[in-house]
């Protein structure tokens, strides 16, 4: 059983009220404060603090192919006719994820006492996507858990295989990047210092690109430390103020509007919009919750806060098209895709074929910035390394001139 802790505003006397309540899951919780003929305002998850052992090897998230490989063993499980308690055991038996070993162990002791596994995973499955634990939920409700999990079994793969795809695609340049910044600063701290106090001691007047290379190598020479620190050190500020509310959103509204970084992220959200969108309304969930649920796991905060913002004006009865309507950050065909499929009377198939578009749409994207990025590294070497060589070059050709 949880504790939540809540702000809701009476229906009849308009009065704001605040206090704690106890539920297996958020959507029970916000249940009985709606019988109470109470709008929830803001709800939020009470947990201790104190003697919680934190392993910090483990990680923040279940991975989307281990939660795929999961779905894939309940639904094939399911399907024998094994009895709930058994299954949830022989998966946490057979998985070698270390983290999912963990909640599905947990989870086998609470069903076995009489827990629904929608519950268990929710009170031991706090590293797991809310998506996931809503759409077996909603399986369970229907009698139709072994299909739930077929669905979430290909949702997760798909998410896995795009993910994987754009990783790959990130490697050479990140490595490039990586060589590059190293082979400056050899050169910049090793090789040229030498090179260029042989010219130095010669007694000639250097050309201007020598001395250039020589004020700056001196400056590598000397402050390389501190230029490594500061580097460390933004690193960290910059991740550290990612993991706070606003530092999150404010980065998250940065990825949206950043020229090439934007296209990207775009076409990443309204595929995992649509994908979401597709397999909550496959479970057969209500709009409002499939919209709610999907707002907590886009992975972009500021284009899930504006779902969230949408949650409100479907309560009030209006339609999801409407409540979208303007929204900043999703593409204006997406929207009106949203629209037909709400027309005709097929949101569920309509977001599966455009979320599929949206797919291919956003793996182009990141193929596209890549092959930008690729070549400005290239020329970006090729010009250092140039000048370099001239600035070298054009002193040893005086002094054999001289000499000559």
């Amino acid at each position: 059983m949880n504790t939540y802790k809540y702000r809701a505003r009476g229906l009849d006397s308009g009065k704001s009220v605040s206090g704690v309540i106890q539920a297996y899951s958020e959507y029970e919780a916000v249940a009985q404060i709606k019988a109470q003929d109470m709008v929830v305002e803001k709800i939020t998850l009470m947990t201790e603090k104190q003697g919680v052992h934190v392993d910090l090897n483990e990680p923040l998230w279940v991975s989307d192919k281990v939660l795929s490989l999961t779905a894939s063993q309940f639904a094939i499980m399911l399907r024998a006719g094994l009895p709930m308690g058994k299954v949830v055991q022989l998966i946490a038996d057979q998985t070698s994820d270390k983290l999912m070993k963990k909640i599905l162990t947990a989870c086998a002791a609470d069903v076995s006492a009489g827990y629904s596994l929608a519950q268990s995973l929710e009170k031991n499955g706090k590293k797991i996507p809310a998506a996931f634990i809503e759409t077996v939920r909603a399986g369970e409700e229907s009698g139709a858990l072994e299909v739930c999990f077929a669905r979430l079994k290909d949702y997760y793969d798909k998410a896995h295989k795009i993910k994987r795809k754009v990783k790959s695609a990130l490697t050479y340049p990140v490595i490039l990047i990586i060589l590059a910044v190293v082979v400056v600063g050899i050169v910049m701290v090793a090789l040229v210092p030498g090179m260029l106090d042989m010219f130095s001691n010669a007694g000639e007047a250097l050309p201007l690109p020598t001395r250039i290379l020589m004020v700056v190598s001196d400056f590598f020479v000397a402050w390389w430390p501190v230029l490594l620190g500061a580097l460390a050190a933004i690193a960290i500020g910059v991740k550290v103020y990612g993991k706070t509310p606003n530092g999150a959103l404010n980065m998250a509204k940065m990825k949206l509007k950043v020229p090439v970084i934007k296209n990207i992220s775009v076409m990443n959200a309204a595929s995992q919009f649509a994908n979401t969108l597709c397999v909550l309304l496959t479970a057969g969930l209500p709009i409002t919750r499939v919209v709610s649920i999907t707002s907590r796991v886009m992975d972009n905060v500021a284009v899930g806060k504006t779902l969230d913002q949408a949650v409100t004006q479907l309560e009030e009865g209006r339609r999801l098209a409407s409540a979208m309507r303007g929204n900043p950050y999703l593409p204006p065909m997406l929207l009106e895709m949203v629209a037909v499929g709400e027309e005709t009377g097929a949101l569920e198939a309509t977001m599966a074929t455009i979320g599929a578009y949206y797919d291919d749409e956003a793996a182009a994207a990141s193929e596209k910035a890549l092959g930008m990025l690729e070549p400005m590294i290239t020329i970006f070497l090729g010009v250092f390394i140039g000048f370099i060589v001239l600035a070298i070059y054009m002193p040893m050709f005086s002094m054999e001139t001289m000499i000559g």
